[in-house]
């Protein structure tokens, strides 16, 4: 679904407006219960039933916002009292993402409907070609549900596109099967399955599937005056129209005491993996694949077990830059900044970083605090990342990072799987059959195998601000900064 969304613009105004409430000192107070009422006034045409329950929705989203679960909620309470649980926690809650009911469709199960385009025509070919004899036509063809086994042969055959498939969004984007409806038939997460791409979330056309924030969490500490280090990923330099120095001129001036770019660790992960593949090929192992992409680590571990030793054993540039700020400072809180949640799954799990936020709640950030990038100056850096590390943040970057520190790249057999949807999934399922030695590996297989969750790369993450095709252009000028140093 395009970034450009309702859902998406009432996300950013609730995280703009309980940033600066926190900012002004007021977030635990009897003000943000007037969020609601002021976003959602009187007469305002409603998006629900009525105006009242859309408030009591912003109530419930708000939550979210502050890093609570939205299953927690009570209406007896005011706002103000769960801001106060916010401020006074002393890490990130689980589970990550949070599933509002109240805004959940609870759509229908997929299922194919002939609308009213449909002619009734001569040729049939949605009929004569059903596998099963489920539709007949009175005038207009009319499929039965007993029957019907969903295969979606009568919609690729109308050739007035008559029939359409109605799906649920969530559980059509979920790539491991991990969302089903529950007994009241809204869905539900099995957080056992889910490998945290956020697809979910971006889908839903309801805003139900909802990401718990941890920017509260973070501005508390910067307020406090603690010493709070941030580490941008390459895709968060893809998010603004900035320099990467304007950037760091912007975090500067939100309160982060250092400032660290992840392409540094991104540095480190592409000479640990370019060491380790080589290090695989010479002992005989069939393939290896990257793992800077943690969703599709978990999903591998979880879902295609049989790929499992063949990832490597690097880590992520988001580690390997946490290590160089602990290293700096061993008393800093880390804050990674990146365009995903499964980084806030990653960080659930690694000691060495604190919280994790996401471009959404950066650009919040930013605005909150009147803080314009683009007219900053840019701060001068001595030293700066490889190329092929900022380029890590795009489809292919990877490998093409690990290739160019080989000391023979003729080894190499790259493949890259783009993207995590059904079909990626299928693919790694084939490349797991390779290793455990249940297919053979044909002509134009890889023996070292990107994979990236987000079709295009972390450029295209769940929580990004700007489209693709112009992260793209920004993340090109961010890498032609490094390849000029």
């Amino acid at each position: 679904m395009n970034i450009n969304n309702n859902a998406t613009n009432v996300k950013k105004e609730l995280l703009v407006r309980i940033a600066k409430l926190q900012l002004d000192g007021e977030l635990a107070t009897k003000k943000i219960n007037k969020i609601p009422v002021e976003m959602r006034p009187a007469g305002t045409p409603p998006m629900g039933c009525c105006v009242y329950h859309d408030r009591e929705l912003l109530r419930m989203r708000i939550l979210a916002r502050m890093g609570i679960s939205v299953e927690n909620y009570n209406d007896l309470n005011d706002l103000d009292d769960y801001a106060k649980e916010a401020l006074e926690r002393k890490s990130p809650t689980w589970p990550m993402i949070t599933v509002l009911h109240e805004a959940c469709n609870g759509c229908v199960k997929q299922n194919f409907m002939v609308t009213n385009a449909c002619q009734g025509c001569f040729a049939r070919p949605c009929m004569i070609n059903c596998p099963k004899k489920a539709i007949h036509i009175v005038h207009h063809a009319h499929i039965d549900p007993q029957k019907c086994i969903h295969c979606g042969i009568c919609e690729q055959n109308c050739p007035y596109h008559a029939i359409i498939r109605i799906t649920v969004p969530c559980e059509a984007a979920c790539p491991v099967g991990a969302i089903s409806k529950g007994e009241d038939g809204h869905e539900v997460i099995d957080f056992h399955k889910c490998i945290y791409c956020g697809k979910c979330m971006t889908e839903c056309p309801f805003g139900a599937m909802m990401d718990k924030s941890q920017l509260v969490d973070v501005i508390k500490h910067i307020m406090a005056g603690h010493k709070v280090s941030v580490m941008y990923a390459p895709a968060i330099a893809s998010q603004f129209k900035a320099s990467s120095g304007q950037l760091e001129n912007g975090l500067k001036q939100l309160g982060f005491t250092s400032i660290y770019e992840v392409a540094k660790g991104a540095d480190i992960c592409a000479e640990k993996e370019a060491k380790e593949f080589e290090e695989r090929m010479k002992r005989g192992d069939k393939l290896m694949t990257t793992s800077c992409c943690s969703a599709y680590v978990r999903a591998v571990h979880i879902h295609v077990p049989d790929l499992s030793p063949c990832v490597s054993e690097t880590r992520s540039p988001m580690h390997y830059a946490a290590e160089i700020a602990k290293k700096d400072d061993p008393e800093c809180l880390t804050v990674f900044v990146g365009p995903c949640l499964a980084k806030r799954r990653e960080g659930f799990d690694d000691d060495l970083v604190d919280y994790v936020i996401t471009a959404e709640e950066l650009s919040a950030f930013f605005i909150a605090k009147g803080i314009d990038i683009t007219k900053l100056e840019a701060i001068e850096k001595d030293q700066l990342p490889s190329a092929t590390a900022r380029q890590f943040a795009k489809t292919g970057g990877v490998a093409e990072a690990v290739k160019t520190r080989l000391k023979d790249p003729s080894i190499l057999k790259l493949d890259v799987i783009n993207g995590l949807n059904k079909e990626g999934m299928k693919k790694l399922k084939y490349y797991g059959d390779i290793n455990a030695g249940k297919l053979q590996a044909k002509e134009g297989d890889g023996n070292l195998v990107e994979v990236m969750s987000c079709e295009g790369g972390c450029i295209a993450g769940p929580c990004v601000i700007t489209k693709v095709n112009l992260a793209n252009v920004q993340l090109d000028k961010y890498v032609n900064e490094a390849k000029k140093s």
